[in-house]
Order: C-alpha cells, then structure tokens, then sequence
C-alpha cells in the first residue's frame, strides 16, 4: 500500500536557513505531519538531533526524504511524496527553477524565501500559466523578504477605511547587544551570493518585465516621489537611504495582480532603510555603491564570491551568525499610508481623484531575528495557510507574491502566534 503524502516537505534542510527552519517547525507545524529533504542522510539526521536538542523534542521519527536538486527524478518523487515543498536550498537562481518544475509537475504546492526579482519574474514567466492549469500555489519571498513589506500593506489596507494611495516603508534593524558576540558574522554566505548575482544580473529585468507585462499600468495621480538618495527621516527619526531589497518589485507585483483580477486601484511604494547617523549611512551607501561596482565585472564577482569575509569586512562567513546573536536582533518596518477616506471613495478603481489626498495611517511590522527566526516561522506559515485556507486564495493557483496570494486569508493572524512571529500594529490614524 501507498505510503500516505506529508503535509510538508522542507527542502535543503542543511543548509543555514533550512535547519532553523526545521526548529521552527516543531511549533509551527506541531498539528501536521512533516519531514525534510536533501541530498545527505547522515548530515539530514544531524540537523533533526541538533534541532532537537535546542527544542527539546525527540525528533528522530521525523520522516527524511534523498532528494538533488541536479536530479529530476529525485525532486519529482520528493514532490509527490507532500502536499507542499518548503524549498530553503538558494541561491535561486540556480538551485530554484528545478524544484519549481517538479512540484507544478508532482501538483504540489511550493513556497520559499528567495529575495532575487530574477528568479520569482521569471517562474512567474514561465511557469505561471502551467501551475493554474495543476492547480497548484507557487509563492516566493515568504520570508524577511518581504512578508512584512507585502503582508503589511494588506494589513495598511485593511484598517485604512478609505483608498490608500502610496506606501512608504522605513526598515530599522537593531540589536539588543551584541557587544559580547561582536566577533562572529552577521550574514551567511548563501544570502551574499544571492545579492552579488542578483546584482550582477539586475539589467535582466526590463526585458523579464516588457514580457511578463506587456500592457503597463495607468498613470495613477498623485504620483509617489522618491525622497532624496540621503535623508532624515521624521517619521523613524533616523537617516534614510533607498532599501535595496526586494521589497518593492514584491509589493509592485501583488498590486498589479490585484488591479488586474480585482480591478483595486495600485498602491504606490517606496522603501527606505534607516541608520542612527549621518555617519553610517554615508558608510553604508559607500559600501553599497562599492559592491554595486564589482558585482558588474567578473573580476570583482570572484573576489566577493571567493572572499566574502575580507570583502565584507568579517560581516559574512559560512557558518554565518552566532545564534546568541541572532537571538538579540530584531527589526522595525514603519509604514506611512495617504490617500482619501471612505466618503471619498470613486465609482471605479481605474478612476483618478483631481484633489490630493487627506488621510494618513501609520503603522508598524515587528519582529525578532529577522534573519533566520522571523523569515522561518513566516515561511512555514505560508505552508500552513495554503494548507488551510486555500478557498480564500485566487482559485486557480499561480505563481504568485505574497500580498496577491494571501490577501483575503489569515496570514497575518497566523504570524501574530508564534515566538518568533511578526507583530501588526497600528500607530496613529489620521
């Protein structure tokens, strides 16, 4: 007889990202069945005893599922044996598309972490058609990037009884104190390589873009303005540059699918990331422009791909951050929303307003260990709500961004209950 299909199947479970995903997924996943994936059963059964361990549960019946992501045949029965893949194995863009293949072909669902625009266009490019045909959700950037970007304009939209017209985030990451673990990285060396190739490709998206949407969006007015390269920020009293991130094309994707299949009038975004000084944040930008620069020759890629600790000044390594560390972090995503109240509300939402808007709500999208403990726990309750809710996500299935997938479910509910959720909150409404 048939072995009965998991619930879910966490891919790359030996990876950094995947084995606190594994952690995680005591908790969040404690009503379903699960296991995990990958190509090393010894090193697969290391990451159920040291996971554990830390969430001190016998986790050896855990089923393990051999699985290479260069072996079709591998994924296909991976894919078969769940009802959704939580792929953690990265950088996407090569490690991802095969996967991707194997559940729409298997009819599985499929979710991940990736913040590369390259990888999540082109599935949706290529893919997008095939997954409504199977029925199956295939859902990127469920993780830091950019659930609380994406989720929290839904949840802006939801308590702004009115029409939102823009959007604007400010991202602040702090530490409680990290004097005592100051020597290890903060960053592994996956999420690096996904940034150096990501950038280094970044001119492959105006075509991806042209094909994807042929037909573009309607000039909506008042017109969102970029705020200077450099700014103090009054409303998280920090010092702001542009976020460079995933954030935007995420959210810009949702609201097109939103305005296509609902007619929803498009809310405007941009995103900044906010620093204590003057000083920093011009020492950021210098070194964001540095990378920039040697990302666009292959000579400077190898560097950054060879030596990632010296070129990012000890801040990546492969065995990344201490978790005492990233015990301590968290991060704050202030979000300002303006548009019209509800008295104001138009016929349509393809209709223009000729007066400018009135209304302000601010709120606020908090989390703890944004690296690996806020993007895990986002992540599986992805999973869990495909699971669960699937009658209030678009009824065909697709390859979708967050915000268009789980508008009109509980997600935000569902991330509000864990430990290392993400908190949803209102600030001031004007």
């Amino acid at each position: 007889m048939a072995t009965e299909r998991l619930d879910v199947i966490i891919f790359g479970a030996t990876g950094f990202t995947g084995k606190y995903t594994v952690y995680e997924a005591v908790s969040v996943l404690k009503d379903l069945r699960w296991g995990i994936a990958g190509r090393n059963r010894e090193k697969l059964q290391t990451v159920l005893k040291e996971m554990g361990a830390k969430a001190k549960k016998d986790l050896s019946q855990i089923p393990i599922i051999i699985a290479d992501v260069n072996d079709e045949a591998s994924l296909i029965e991976m894919a078969k044996s769940c009802r959704i893949v939580v792929n953690t194995a990265g950088p996407y863009r090569f490690y991802g598309e095969n996967v991707v293949r194997a559940c729409i072909e298997a009819g599985t669902h499929h979710v991940d972490v990736s913040g590369e625009p390259q990888y999540m266009e082109t599935m949706q490019l290529k893919y997008n058609e095939r997954a409504k045909e199977r029925g199956v959700y295939i859902v990127s950037a469920c993780g830091f990037d950019s659930i609380p970007a994406d989720m929290g304009i839904v949840f802006v939209e939801k308590n702004f009884d009115g029409v939102v017209n823009s959007v604007e985030t400010f991202l602040v990451n702090g530490a409680k104190d990290v004097s005592a673990d100051s020597g290890r990285a903060g960053l592994n060396t996956g999420t690096w390589e996904s940034a150096v190739y990501g950038l280094a490709h970044a001119d492959e998206l105006r075509g991806i873009r042209q094909e994807l949407y042929p037909q573009r969006l309607p000039k909506f007015f008042p017109i969102l303005k970029h705020r200077p390269l450099l700014f103090k920020s009054t409303e998280v009293n920090k010092v702001c540059l542009p976020f460079p991130g995933s954030d935007r094309s995420v959210v810009m994707r949702s609201q097109r699918f939103l305005y296509d299949h609902d007619k929803k009038r498009p809310v405007q975004m941009h995103a900044y990331i906010g620093f204590p000084s003057w000083l920093v944040a011009i020492v950021v930008a210098l070194f964001a422009t540095l990378f920039g620069l040697l990302t666009k020759f292959k000579l400077g890629r190898i560097l950054l791909l060879k030596y990632p600790g010296i070129m990012s000044g000890g801040f990546v390594s492969p065995s990344g951050p201490s978790e005492a560390r990233m015990e301590k972090t968290y991060f704050k995503m202030t979000m300002k929303a303006t548009g019209w109240p509800s008295s104001q509300r138009l016929a349509e939402g393809s209709d223009q307003y000729t007066e400018p808007p009135t209304k302000t709500l601010m709120v606020r999208v908090s989390g703890p260990n944004p690296g690996y403990g806020s993007t895990c726990v986002a992540l599986l309750s992805t999973a869990v709500t495909i699971l669960r809710e699937s009658s209030k996500m678009p009824s065909t299935g697709g390859v979708l961004p967050p915000g268009a997938a789980f508008s009109k479910t509980s997600l935000i509910s569902e991330l509000e209950k864990h430990e290392h959720g993400m908190k949803f909150e209102i600030l001031a409404n004007k």
